[in-house]
């Protein structure tokens, strides 16, 4: 019997079963079962299980209990000994609250970035003439970094002269490695030898300078960090609010009110 394609509108001979199967077979692309699991090991499906049970602190007799699958089974998913249905899935997806689609998402590259001596770049102080030290970046290949890690030389001073203070937002670690190493802090000073450590609020005036003879060498870490939102809004007493008139980026106290915004209330 000769079978014809029907869609459904008008008269004619509708397709047999067997005939539906063997069209979509012919329309959809076959494809091997070593290429579908090549694809699911290269999602690390396996270890994306692993990693949402690890981070419930949930065992695989627990995870079983809850997708009513197996604990060996489980284990061999998340070894990628045996390929998951969807619907297996599906039941560990809604577990962790997930979506399938986050077993099959790419995975955001881990950063990672190697520094090579060879490659640093020596920067002299800036803004000065006769620079006190020398610098070099231990993070530059890091691109959006919150913390920024220096490798210092710190010179020997050929004449006495002031030491100007910096400040920047954030917190500074430094850690000499060798030398001695004099740091101002404010209204501070410090003598600090090998092996000792400082930790500070760096939007403080600070300033470093050589105490030796010899050149002294640290470690320094700055930590951004943004500074806080400034209020802009004052307060009358009855709860009104009124533009702030202080300078701009200026701090201004809760609820403080001005003499001048005194008089207007009464």
């Amino acid at each position: 019997m000769e079978e014809y394609s029907h869609l459904g509108m008008g008269k004619g001979p509708v397709m047999s079963e067997a005939a539906v199967i063997r069209m979509e077979n012919q329309m959809t692309p076959q494809v091997d079962s070593e290429t579908a699991e090549q694809f699911i090991a290269e999602k690390h499906i396996g270890e994306r299980i692993k990693r949402l049970r690890l981070k419930k602190s949930m065992g695989l007799v627990e995870l079983g209990r809850h997708t009513g699958l197996s604990a060996s089974f489980l284990s061999q998913l998340e070894t990628g000994r045996v390929v998951p249905t969807l619907r297996n899935l599906a039941r560990i997806a809604m577990v962790f609250s997930k979506d399938l689609t986050y077993f099959f998402e790419t995975e955001p590259q881990a950063l990672f970035r190697v520094h090579r001596r060879k490659e640093r770049v020596r920067m002299p102080q800036t803004g000065v003439d006769d620079p006190t030290y020398f610098f070099e970046s231990l993070g530059y290949q890091v691109p959006d970094r919150i913390m920024d890690p220096y490798f210092a030389e710190f010179v020997p001073l050929k004449k006495a002269q002031d030491i100007r203070p910096h400040v920047h937002a954030g917190y500074e670690f430094l850690y000499v490695l060798q030398g001695e190493l004099e740091i101002r802090h404010g209204d501070q000073v410090s003598m600090m030898d090998a092996g000792d450590a400082v930790y500070f609020d760096a939007s403080t005036p600070h300033a470093y300078q050589c105490a030796g003879k010899t050149p002294a060498v640290a470690l320094i870490v700055t930590m951004h960090q943004a500074p806080p939102a400034q209020p802009t809004m004052q307060l009358r007493p009855m709860g009104a609010a009124v533009q702030s008139r202080g300078l701009p980026g200026t701090p201004v106290r809760p609820g403080a009110v001005t003499a001048a915004q005194n008089g207007a209330a009464r």
